[in-house]
């Protein structure tokens, strides 16, 4: 080939186009190019000094009705905001009053049901981020109107739920921007069984990566195979064990009956490894009672204190509540729900205060969509953009973040422009520049924002970040990178609630001690495989 008819291609061009190939095809070629890219940029993202980052999900499955979550209340907009709310307005002197320091003077209410939030705005440890949605670039009235622009199945439950959890509007995909983000920074970790990716509420598109996978468990730890103890004797359950053992330890010429064994394998590794780093790790914290949300978010906590014994840097994590598709009754569900919500954040910040690692740990709500700010009768329906909230020590909290342009937070008095109908709003703010603030703090470099964000260059690049995370106060000179914390000692009692204390075998038939007994099993575990490699090995003809 001439010299004329090639050129070589920038790392920005490259990440692009390997990235656009994972996303739309299912060519091996194209998907082990992007993972090996993935891989050699993931010393490029972060230092070496040892930091530790998380993200924490928190979607509202169902489409949260949030313009009754954050309320305007300055002169002239409540009026605007209770009358196009009709019988789903709440009354202005129940709100929660608040003076967000970047709207000039504005005035906003929260929902009466979450002081917690409140007063963590109050203090600078929680931020709202302002009619956020779906987009695939920045749109106008216009646009809608010619029917240009628009994300897929617009309003549909299934398929904006994955384009806030992939950041791809106009292809379905399964990978999603947290898979994504951990196929990118992973190797920052130390060798694990236990994925960097852990949801509290199964899989999910969000953290499914190329490569990178997610561990799910419960508000109680990980789940054990039922029925399953290398350490049971002379029993049942040890008979038991130890058929299953030379099951998933054999060598099959089957692809399926190998892949089969080895992902049992690494499951019950992946069990033992988990168990037995988080079986120290308690809180004194009380969890709210009967707050399932609060016991799960427990869980994370717990996790995010044992990290070092994962040998983890970065972790993701995924956890969910459902049931916000208020058609129906939202003035009554969401008094009960945003009190769940506002409870579960208060404690998290609490636990994480308690562990060190409040100025680590971000976490961030998510949702289908907005609804409608008119009334369907006694609820609401599907609508766009809608609002959020981000709590954590690095955020610059006391502030509502969204298109400055628009001063922030819409104003309801004038929706002309970007009302396509019923309180429809077009978002102001993209799913995708929502998550570059976040990435950006997570440690995500500017240039490998293309492999995460794949359309973010060439739709949103030319927009200006959020600045929803402050830069660390430091004297002039010192690093602004924080440094690992000790590893707290452990508490003398475990927290009260569900999810606080020492974890389960997540209703496993033979539940095991999660702390130096689940290590022995593991070590056990282990030495046999180790063992059986190397007889095998021993057995092969040499050349």
């Amino acid at each position: 080939m001439s010299s004329s008819s090639s050129r070589s291609l920038t790392r920005r061009e490259f990440i692009g186009q390997a990235s656009c190939a994972g996303v739309g095809s299912t060519a091996l070629f194209s998907t082990l190019l992007t993972l090996r890219l993935a891989n050699s940029l993931s010393a490029q993202t972060a230092g070496t000094n040892g930091d530790y980052r998380a993200l924490v999900c928190l979607f509202l499955a169902g489409g949260n009705d949030s313009f009754n979550m954050l309320v305007p209340t300055t002169g002239g907009e409540y009026e605007a905001y209770a009358k196009v709310r009709g019988n789903l307005a709440i009354a202005k002197e129940t709100l929660l009053s608040i003076t967000p320091g970047n709207l000039g003077g504005r005035t906003l209410g929260i929902h009466p049901s979450m002081t917690e939030v409140r007063d963590l705005f109050t203090t600078g440890r929680l931020a709202f981020v302002s009619n956020v949605g779906s987009l695939v670039r920045p749109t106008t009235l216009a646009d809608v109107k010619a029917g240009r622009h628009l994300p897929l199945s617009l309003y549909s439950h299934a398929d904006q739920i994955k384009q806030w959890q992939t950041c791809i509007p106009d292809q379905r995909t399964a990978i999603g921007w947290g898979g994504r983000a951990a196929d990118i920074i992973k190797s920052l970790n130390a060798p694990s069984q236990v994925s960097m990716n852990i949801s509290l509420s199964g899989q999910s598109v969000f953290l499914a990566g190329q490569q990178a996978f997610t561990y799910a468990v419960g508000s109680s730890g990980a789940t054990a195979l039922t029925g399953y103890s290398p350490t049971a004797a002379n029993n049942l359950t040890a008979t038991r064990s130890k058929g299953v053992q030379n099951l998933v330890d054999q060598s099959y010429r089957n692809l399926l009956e190998q892949t089969y064994a080895d992902s049992t394998r690494d499951a019950i590794d992946s069990y033992y490894e988990f168990s037995s780093a988080i079986g120290t790790s308690t809180l004194t914290t009380p969890t709210p009672t009967g707050n399932s949300l609060a016991n799960n978010l427990a869980m994370i906590a717990r996790i995010i204190a044992a990290n070092g014994r994962f040998g983890a840097r970065r972790q993701i994590f995924f956890v969910q509540l459902g049931g916000w598709d208020h058609h129906d009754e939202v003035i009554d569900n969401q008094l009960t729900m945003l009190r769940t919500v506002s409870q579960a954040v208060g404690f998290f910040n609490a636990a994480l205060n308690e562990t060190g690692y409040a100025d680590r740990v971000t976490l961030f709500t998510a949702s289908d969509f907005g609804r409608t700010l008119t009334s369907n009768g006694n609820g609401s329906d599907h609508a766009w953009g809608g609002n959020h909230l981000v709590m954590g020590g690095a955020v610059g909290g006391g502030k509502v973040y969204g298109d400055a342009a628009a001063g922030h937070y819409p104003d309801l008095q004038n929706l002309a422009a970007i009302d396509t109908g019923q309180g429809r709003l077009i978002p102001g703010v993209a799913v995708d520049e929502y998550a570059r603030d976040l990435l950006t703090w997570f440690g995500v470099t500017a240039g490998d924002l293309d492999y995460v964000l794949p359309a973010f260059s060439s739709r949103f690049g030319g927009r200006p970040s959020l600045g929803l995370f402050s830069p660390p106060a430091t004297t002039p000179g010192t690093p602004t990178t924080p440094t690992t914390p000790t590893t707290p000692s452990t508490p003398s009692a475990p927290s009260t609630g569900g999810g606080g204390g020492g974890g389960g075998g997540g209703g496993a038939a033979s539940p095991i001690f999660l702390g130096a007994l689940g290590a022995l099993a593991l070590a056990r575990l282990r030495q046999k495989r180790q063992e059986r490699i190397r007889a095998e090995q021993a057995a092969k003809p040499q050349d």
